[in-house]
This record gives structure tokens, C-alpha cells and sequence, in this order.
């Protein structure tokens, strides 16, 4: 059973400096019925002005990931890191026993457009760690990359909870599929373009619970980037 999450029901913020839509409950935008999926907490889509950003602020027990679509992002962390991240890479913060970090337009004259995207997980009270790596055209035009795992398989990078993370870009002709394993969930967005995913059309933004299905099938795609997470099958995040 595919449930589509339409783009246009996201939440939103929109600032002088910042225009964000929220596929789960985030900020000020509470939807009881949207409160994340599986370990998916937070899918937030960030467009930041020229130069400007999030000031220092912290987490805990969390395990984030930045995925930048155009433009450049700078951060900087209580870990002493500091890094620029720019489209195709991503970024993986293990917030653990708590982390401090800013993220900022690294451009003074061009929009920065990201995701970041936060998941619930499965061990506490771990030592902070960070990890950046690029995944380029040539890794992700007709298939489907493994980009996080529990275990770092394929040059992915690692995260503490049974969930992985699976980028591709797919455009006229190109197609592929996924097969989960038994009574796995999964989880759609399509970042940008138009792309056919188990018989249904998805546009930009839009989102797709899974759930029942052994195999993803994705094609007809349209300048299409999308993230596939193979997920644990539960409805909601326990924090």
C-alpha cells in the first residue's frame, strides 16, 4: 500500500531569511496525523537566504543528515568541525550525549536549497560523532545509492538505528528497484522532478508512506532526484 504525502500539505515557515516546509510536525506546524513515520522524525526542505543561517544551537540523542540539492552549506560544530557542504554531499551528525553546531549559506550572493532530515535512534548517551562524504552523478543517475546503512555497507555512511538510505537520480528511459526485505516499511521523497514510483506519479515535495509492498519499482522519471528509506515497520517514532 503506497500513501502519498502531497507536497502542498506540508507544513511551513517562512522568514526574511528562510523559507522551510515540514513533512512532519516541526516548529510551530502540529499535525497529530503527521508526526513522522517509522524512526523518520523530521523531514524539513530549507531554502536560506545569502549569507545567513542557524545560529549555534544544540541536540541530543538524535541522528541527522543534511542533504544539499543547489548551493553550499558552512558548518561548524562543538566537535571542532568545520566543513562546507555543497550538492551531492551528505552530511551525518550523531547528536549522542549532546552537540552544539551552526549552519549558515556559505554564499553572500546565492540561495542555499537543502534538506535536513532527523531520525530517532536505536541507542542513547553515544559519544557525538560526524561524517561527510559526496555522492556523486556517476554514483547516483539510474540507480539507487546506499548513502547511510546501520553498518556503513557500500561506502555508506553509519548511523545507530535499523534504517538505510538509499539516493538515485532517474530521468526518461531509466529505472530500478528495490526489494525489502519481509515486513519492512518504507518511506519516498521526491526531491525534485516527476518520477512514477509503484504505478503512482510523484511531483516535487511530495512524500509516500509504504507499507505492505516487497519491492519498490521507480521509473518514468523527469529530471528526478529521490531518497528511498528502508525502514522498520512501526507508525511512528518512540523517542
Amino acid at each position: 500500500m503506497l500513501e502519498i504525502r502531497p507536497a502542498h500539505r506540508r507544513g511551513s515557515a517562512h522568514f526574511d531569511w528562510l523559507f522551510s516546509r515540514h513533512t512532519f510536525s516541526f516548529g510551530n506546524y502540529c499535525d497529530p496525523q503527521q508526526s513522522g513515520f517509522s524512526d523518520l522524525l523530521v523531514i524539513n526542505e530549507d531554502i536560506v537566504q545569502p549569507g545567513k543561517g542557524f545560529g549555534t544551537h544544540p541536540h541530543r540523542d538524535m541522528e541527522i543528515f543534511t542533504y544539499v540539492i543547489d548551493g553550499a552549506l558552512a558548518h561548524k560544530d562543538s566537535m571542532d568541525n568545520g566543513s562546507v557542504i555543497e550538492a551531492g554531499d551528505v552530511q551525518l551528525m550523531t547528536a549522542g550525549t549532546g552537540v552544539t553546531h551552526s549552519e549558515f549559506n556559505h554564499s553572500q550572493s546565492e540561495l542555499v536549497h537543502f534538506l535536513q532530515i532527523w531520525l530517532v535512534p536505536s541507542s542513547k548517551g553515544v559519544e557525538p560523532r560526524y561524517q561527510q562524504s559526496h555522492f556523486g552523478p556517476a554514483q547516483k543517475q539510474g540507480r539507487l545509492a546506499l548513502i547511510i546503512s546501520p553498518d556503513g555497507a557500500e561506502g555508506s555512511l553509519s548511523l545507530y538505528q535499523d534504517v538505510r538510505v538509499y539516493a538515485g537520480c532517474f530521468d526518461v528511459g531509466e529505472q530500478a528497484q528495490l526489494t525489502l526485505a519481509d515486513n519492512r516499511y518504507a518511506y519516498v521523497h521526491l526531491v525534485r522532478g516527476t518520477l512514477t514510483v509503484n504505478g503512482t506519479v510523484l511531483h516535487a515535495g511530495d512524500g509516500a508512506r509504504i507499507r505492505g509492498e516487497r519491492l519498490i519499482d521507480i521509473q518514468q522519471g523527469h529530471n528526478a532526484e529521490v531518497l528511498v528509506f528502508d525502514l522498520r515497520p512501526h507508525e511512528k517514532p518512540s523517542r
